[in-house]
């Protein structure tokens, strides 16, 4: 009987050892796994916070406030700017020809952020508000024969006439104004038919405004002696599109507190891992002990 006792202890320690090396495994893929999940959670954070999500809404309205419509003629002469409602424009009459205005008009003139050297004279007219009624300004330039090869007038759009008005530097107004916003023209012969709409966009720290639109072009049957076909006629209308407001809101989804809340919880689960492998480690030191001090008693017996 003394001679079976000893290899039930060898294959009692061999299961130990086994067992104990499967845990150090199972800790080391849990640790594994926890610095992944770290890992992708911060990683999902900071792409969430770099990439905001756009929030598209539309905002109706009765009314928009006026825009600055800066038209840029050169040598082109302004003849007429009426308001009109409901898309109905009488027919022309005596076409090239000066006529009765009813627009709120204001001239400036600066020099231009990207052309220092060069004067600039913008005409710059009160743009409609009332979409409901759909309010128009109709538009009529002329201009005598040039040596250029094509002939149009560039014209810029801008939040609020009023901001021109207000400021107390229109020509720095202006040249900040062609810094930011984009230039559009319409050629002469044709009635060009613009039809806007706004987009408001807000980020995180600033909140800008942009213009869209939507062009339209006829030709002009020119009626007059041929003798006064040579000057050239421009036309073009200026109306809202719709009566919404296009509103982009840059959205961040990533939730600081919920990626601490994972954290916590992953940094809790290798904390816990440590201790459990420091026990382990002081258990395989201990059952490692005990192995050698039964070695040595067999080695040598007492007498």
């Amino acid at each position: 009987m003394g001679g079976t006792s000893p290899p039930r202890r060898f294959s009692k320690t061999c299961v130990k050892n086994v067992f104990t090396v499967l845990l150090i495994f199972i800790y080391l893929v849990l640790t594994a796994v926890a610095i992944f999940l770290a890992y992708q959670t911060i990683s999902d954070f900071l792409d969430k916070l770099s990439q905001p999500v756009m929030s598209v809404n539309y905002k109706e309205v009765d009314s928009f406030s006026p825009p600055g419509i800066a038209l840029f003629p050169d040598d082109a002469q302004l003849l007429s700017c009426k308001h009109h409602y409901h898309d109905n424009i009488p027919p022309l009459v005596d076409p090239g020809t000066p006529q009765e205005r009813d627009c709120e008009i204001t001239e400036v003139t600066y020099f231009g952020p990207f052309t220092e050297h060069k004067q600039k004279r913008a005409v710059v007219v009160r743009g409609p508000s009332d979409v409901k009624n759909k309010e128009l300004i109709f538009v009529q330039f002329s201009q005598n024969e040039t040596r250029e090869d094509f002939s149009a007038i560039s014209y810029m759009l801008f939040a609020k006439f009023s901001d021109l008005i207000e400021s107390a530097n229109k020509s720095a107004f202006m040249s900040d104004c062609e810094r930011n916003y984009s230039m559009w023209t319409f050629s002469g012969g044709f009635r060009t038919w613009v039809k806007m709409s706004l987009l408001k966009t807000s980020g995180r720290r600033s909140e800008a405004v942009e213009f869209r639109q939507e062009s339209g072009v006829v030709k002009f049957n020119d009626k007059r002696p041929e003798s006064e076909q040579t000057v050239q006629l421009f036309f073009v209308v200026f109306e809202w599109r719709d009566p919404y407001i296009q509103e982009i809101r840059l959205i961040v989804t990533a939730n600081p507190w919920s990626s601490i809340g994972i954290l916590c919880v992953v940094f809790m689960a290798l904390f816990k891992a440590a201790n459990f492998a420091k026990l382990t480690i002081k258990w395989i030191i201990k059952m490692r002990k005990r192995h050698l001090k039964h070695k040595a008693r067999e080695l040598n017996p007492i007498n």
